[in-house]
């Protein structure tokens, strides 16, 4: 990365630190039905990747014993996860899982430099875990692209609202702020089960997939 997109990606980070750490909201006063945080609705299907992923983690798809409703957020959070964001969208290089493992939806720790968005998604919960984030509050979630396609991200619970680390975005946005349609995301008590999300936003211009 170039001196000046390195200095304009810290300009949009500052910026986006000032505007979403000065947003109202302390631990334990949270406004859940804000349009800041995502609507979870019914268990729903679990992704398919995600399945055959947690039979082969177990210990990564486990109940949540000790749930966390959102994390608070400051000025050390808010360096952790855009420096999870960077340096994972960095590190890894981008591949499909048709072109890597000749098959469709293969969930993976990208452990030798390659991988797609859940495999992204997937370093960076675990990543953040490392730092001492509750897992109840990293769920991977599945949207839909603009031009029909389906995509993974990071939604982050935090007290001033859901955010997403996105391998296509060096930003750390809203959930509401990016131009995808939200589908499902891991169930916060249990990351083996996922649920829908109830996203009825005005204006959002999503391509048929047919």
């Amino acid at each position: 990365m170039s001196k000046l997109k390195s200095f304009i990606a810290a300009g949009v980070a500052i910026g986006m630190a000032m505007f979403i750490l000065t947003m109202p909201g302390k631990a334990g006063e949270v406004d859940f039905s804000n349009a800041a945080f995502a609507q979870a609705g019914e268990l729903t299907s679990v992704p398919i990747g995600a399945s055959v992923f947690c039979k082969a983690n177990r210990g990564e798809c486990a109940v949540n014993r000790n749930v966390v409703d959102a994390t608070a957020l400051d000025e050390e959070r808010w360096a952790q996860l855009v420096n999870t964001n960077n340096l994972i969208n960095s590190a890894i290089v981008p591949v499909t899982d048709i072109d890597y493992y000749r098959q469709d939806e293969v969930w993976a720790y990208p452990t030798d430099g390659y991988g797609d968005c859940e495999d992204y998604a997937l370093a960076k919960r675990k990543a953040l875990i490392a730092d001492g984030w509750n897992p109840s509050t990293l769920l991977i979630t599945v949207v839909r692209q603009q031009d029909g396609d389906g995509h993974a991200v990071l939604m982050v619970r935090t007290d001033r609202g859901d955010l997403v680390l996105d391998n296509q975005d060096g930003r750390v946005l809203l959930w509401s702020q990016t131009p995808y349609q939200y589908l499902k995301r891991q169930s916060q008590a249990d990351a083996s089960r996922w649920v829908d999300l109830i996203d009825n936003r005005a204006g959002l211009m999503v391509a048929s997939s047919q």
